[in-house]
């Protein structure tokens, strides 16, 4: 399915040029609603997608407990042949007359007949197991090459689905505001804080900016007063994606992944310093993840908070 299909599909139907006009641009909330739209679809295929999944490895769960009643069947009636073939062998052995007379006496007769009783319902048990078999041999092998089908087309669906989520948000980053204080030279103009929160201008710019586009669970530390680094110069703030101290679940983890992105990705309109999440530091001056050396716990490692300092 193309990504046009899947315009039609979510109702992210461009808007048709007037003749001699241009198709005006969707604005912020417009952009939200369909991202926001989009994502529910995506939650929905993979959805689908799993219990696809789900299905396939119930059907050849079915096909091996057929299998296994086979194998007890065959089992079972080789000892059922085993014993008939006995009972053939000594009789061929004490010269058949002799433990013919010995077998239909009255206890003998029951045995011979309970043998043979045994042997009949171990042959059936097998024709019935070997049908039960191949029977869910053949259903199994149907619905998984069906399901395989709808796994392939779910997949593409979602690429597709994706893919517009991914041009969605190029399209939301655009709107992302040149931060105060940038010189025509791109360094940025040093900035004192302020307001209640004693953080400056551009740091309180890109938080709101990151509440704006990302649904954060737990709290935001900005300002601190501690005697090093830039919490108590009002230039960073920790995003936390765990309540601190214990390690993030994975979605969270996941999340802070794309916060991080994010910042790195908008970093040279926000004034964006640098960027540490997960023992690594993102130096927007020097591009690239780098390690950390190790500072002995989650919250000093930075797995549990995005951390982002600002010029």
């Amino acid at each position: 399915m193309t990504a046009a299909c899947v315009l039609l599909m979510t109702g992210l139907v461009p808007g048709q040029a007037v003749a001699g006009a241009t198709a005006p641009k969707p604005t912020e909330k417009e952009l939200k609603a369909q991202l926001a739209s989009l994502n529910k679809k995506v939650d929905k295929l993979i959805a689908e997608y799993g219990a696809k999944r789900a299905a396939v490895a119930k059907a050849k769960a079915a096909e091996k407990a057929a299998r296994d009643r086979l194998k007890a069947a065959e089992e079972a009636y080789a000892v059922a042949a085993d014993d008939v073939g006995d009972i053939a062998q000594l009789s061929y052995q004490a010269g058949g007359m002799g433990l013919i007379r010995e077998l239909v006496t009255p206890g003998g007769s029951a045995m011979v007949e309970q043998l043979q009783a045994e042997q009949s319902a171990r042959l059936s048990g097998f024709a019935t197991a070997r049908d039960t078999r191949k029977r869910a041999a053949g259903d199994a092998e149907r619905l998984t090459a069906a399901l395989r089908d709808d796994m392939t087309e779910l997949s593409g669906r979602r690429k597709d689905a994706e893919k517009l989520i991914g041009e969605i948000k190029d399209k939301l980053d655009r709107l992302v505001p040149t931060a105060p204080g940038k010189r025509a030279n791109g360094a940025w103009a040093p900035e004192l804080p302020s307001g209640s929160d004693n953080i400056t201008p551009r740091m309180r710019l890109l938080r709101a900016e990151v509440r704006d586009h990302f649904t954060l669970r737990f709290p935001v530390g900005c300002y601190r007063a501690e005697n090093s680094g830039e919490h108590p110069l009002g230039r960073a703030c920790d995003f936390m994606m765990s309540s601190g101290g214990a390690m993030p679940s994975a979605a969270d983890a996941a999340l802070g992944d794309e916060l991080a992105a994010w910042a790195i990705k908008n970093g040279g309109k926000l004034g964006v310093k640098y960027v540490i999440y997960r023992q690594r530091i993102y130096n927007l001056g020097f591009p690239g993840w780098r390690a950390m050396s190790d500072r002995g716990g989650v919250t000093a490692n930075h797995f549990d908070h995005v951390h982002i300092s600002m010029y």
